[in-house]
């Protein structure tokens, strides 16, 4: 028996926070975020939030990504 990765939980955690730091990062860059904060009237404020969920967004899909390719490497080696 060879080494096999266990725990298909943990990996599937980590790529949904990995997918949710792009979809975030996403929703940020093409200004789906700044629209909404708009359509409810938050002006600066808005522009503000959405810078945040954009650092937020890439660091989690940096992050989490980091995390991914370091368990897909340790079950390929």
């Amino acid at each position: 028996m060879g080494h096999h990765c266990h725990g298909h939980c943990h990996i599937f955690g980590i790529f949904l926070g990995f997918f949710t730091g792009v979809i975030w990062l996403l929703f940020a860059v093409l200004g789906f975020i700044t629209d909404f904060f708009r359509l409810i009237d938050l002006g600066n404020l808005g522009h503000f939030f959405t810078i945040l969920i954009a650092v937020i967004g890439f660091l989690a899909f940096f992050v989490f990504g980091l995390y991914v390719f370091k368990r897909a490497w340790s079950c390929c080696r």
